[in-house]
């Protein structure tokens, strides 16, 4: 069973962050929550970390069904009018916590790896392939990449709390950071009750309630509520005052206001909705929402909006930007420095944090390029390295990287390619996918290479494997077959060459899985050496040192059939490709949660 971790949280900003590096969510008004499976059964934790399992039944119960052991974060909701609606949540687990939602919107560990070091766009879809087919009482939060302000204006329209923003090339860190943030439609937030005003009004419990803040000096008063109370909330409020009834206030409140005011221990919270603090630094407009039980009064501090952060420059100096690299398109050194930039929020969703070896091309494509896959000590802080045991017992520093910056630095450096193992640094030697490269003979057209794809594809479903296409860049097509990283290198690599051995041998005319050249006239050639430990394939979102600068680029089955060549993409198309990776038609690419079939 994982172990709780302190989630991360949102910093209150006063605009929605521009820009595609921004993954933007819908704000939910319910219990943050995080699910951990695995061991006797699934845990619900508070963000405080107080076990709640018992509270949310239904939650559980659909929980158990996941794989794990695995931990997400998310929120517990429960609609009202078709919103979700934070009166309505507690009715309902007062009322024993069934009719709730769970919306995961983060995945911290997952079949025991520890995800939080990799980026946000990549927690989320393996969180997305995670949740595939599980139960409604648990919903994958979706988001979009870019264009955050229409989303806002939708949901504050639309009567919804907000939006939060997460970067998505961002780690997750247990604190509040500025690579989440939240814009909220309305003014609301926590406040400690420090008292309550008796009503004159037959049947009613109280007129208002007296609220405070913790600052610097302690609690002050910052305050009062009046209207939100409908009659259970009254009566219940009322029963807990007089348990926890005191003779003198926990802050100091001004004369009038303290006026008949009836006392309690500072340890009740409300959440509450207001359109400003005044000049006293008292809420104006106040309307009550609910109780927090789930928030401790110590914590309970002033939220004031924060400017939005600056957009992040890169550290990374590329120098002789004007270099031609591409010599038969003019491209340059900036141009391609500027393509990684802008894709780094979508690339490092694969490229980071796995082994990497980089096609370097230090004057242009068309001059001297060679392969590096080990720290020689050149790149700087940016670009990391892992120890890695050879075949012959001695220990090499493989690069890899894990931020925008570390591509750039390879860039700077003459990289145009980037190469990645078929596993990630957190597990050297089990694998997270397979893939086979079908290569062309040169008298073959792309037609004849598409065809074999799809073949290809059914042929791995027949034995349960769900595979995606990649176009190469280069003359032929990539199939990806995602796996649950259990299976370590010689059980992959075994089973990728019987794979493709037994289809030569059914299609001798057709393929080969012969390395020797002579054997390949006429065929294609089903690489299945690319699953073998040290071994690399390229990435999706890498440019190829090839004629017209052409990337490798993630389709769908059903787009494929229309495409003509598998350099449909170059590193022009930054924008389109952009778009494309937060489409609905790409969403859940590359990802499933399988295990190799016996074969």
């Amino acid at each position: 069973m994982p172990k709780f971790q302190s989630p991360q949280l949102a910093t209150l900003v006063d605009a929605v962050p521009t820009g595609n590096n921004w993954l933007h969510e819908v704000k939910y008004d319910g219990y943050r929550a995080l699910i951990a499976l695995g061991g006797k059964g699934p845990k619900i934790y508070t963000r405080s970390g107080l076990d709640w399992t018992d509270r949310f039944p239904g939650i559980a119960q659909a929980a158990a069904t996941l794989p794990g052991p695995a931990l997400l974060d998310g929120e517990i909701v429960a609609y009202k009018h078709g919103k979700p609606d934070f009166s309505t949540l507690q009715d309902a687990i007062s009322n024993g916590g069934e009719g709730l939602t769970f919306f995961a919107f983060d995945l911290l560990e997952d079949r025991s790896e520890d995800l939080t070091g990799q980026p946000q766009l990549a927690r989320k879809e393996r969180l997305r392939a995670l949740l595939e087919g599980v139960d409604d009482r648990i919903q994958f939060s979706e988001h979009i990449q870019g264009a955050g302000e229409k989303l806002f204006e939708t949901m504050c329209r639309e009567g919804y709390e907000g939006v939060v923003s997460k970067r998505a090339d961002a780690p997750y860190r247990g604190a509040r950071t500025r690579s989440w943030l939240k814009t909220k439609c309305i003014r609301r937030q926590e406040f400690v009750i420090l008292g309550w005003v008796s009503s004159a009004a037959k049947g009613r419990g109280f007129r208002s309630l007296l609220l405070g803040l913790n600052g610097p000096d302690g609690l002050r008063y910052a305050g009062k509520v009046g209207t939100g109370f409908n009659q259970r909330t009254l009566q219940d409020l009322r029963e807990r005052f007089d348990k926890l009834a005191t003779e003198k206030p926990a802050a100091a409140v001004p004369r009038p206001e303290a006026r008949g005011a009836q006392w309690i221990k500072p340890v009740l919270v409300a959440e509450v909705a207001f359109a400003e603090f005044t000049a006293d630094k008292v809420v104006r407009h106040a309307s009550f929402i609910a109780l927090r039980e789930d928030k401790k009064a110590k914590d309970v501090v002033a939220e004031m909006p924060a400017p939005l952060p600056d957009a992040p420059e890169s550290k990374v100096k590329i120098t002789n930007p004007d270099r031609v690299i591409y010599p038969e398109s003019g491209l340059t050194k900036g141009d391609l420095a500027a393509y990684y930039a802008a894709v780094a929020p979508i690339a490092l969703r694969w490229l980071a944090n796995r082994p990497i070896s980089l096609v370097r091309c230090p004057q242009g494509r068309a001059k001297y390029c060679f392969f590096q896959k080990h720290d020689a000590g050149s790149f700087g802080e940016h670009v990391k390295h892992v120890d890695i045991r050879e075949k012959d017992g001695s220990v090499e520093p493989y690069l890899y990287v894990d931020d925008a910056d570390g591509i750039l630095t390879c860039v700077q450096m003459g990289t145009i390619e980037f190469h990645g193992w078929g596993s990630s640094v957190a597990d050297i030697e089990k694998p997270d996918r397979m893939v086979f490269d079908l290569d062309p003979d040169e008298g073959l057209d792309f037609e004849a290479v598409k065809k074999a794809t799809f073949d290809i594809k059914e042929h791995l479903a027949d034995i349960g494997l769900t595979s995606w296409p990649l176009l190469s860049g280069g003359k032929g097509m990539h199939v990806v077959v995602p796996l649950v990283p259990r299976a370590e290198w010689p059980e992959v690599k075994s089973f990728a060459e019987r794979f493709a051995r037994a289809l030569a041998q059914a299609e001798p005319d057709r393929f080969t899985a012969n390395l020797k050249k002579a054997t390949r006239k006429g065929k294609i050639f089903l690489d299945y050496l690319r699953n073998q430990r040290g071994s690399t394939a390229v990435l999706p979102y890498v440019a190829r040192a090839r004629e017209g600068a052409p990337v490798a680029a993630p389709v769908t089955w059903s787009e494929l059939r229309e495409i003509d060549t598998p350099k449909r993409w170059s590193i022009r198309d930054a924008a389109e490709l952009i778009e494309r990776a937060t489409s609905r038609a790409l969403q859940g690419w590359g990802e499933a949660a399988q295990e190799l079939p016996d074969l």
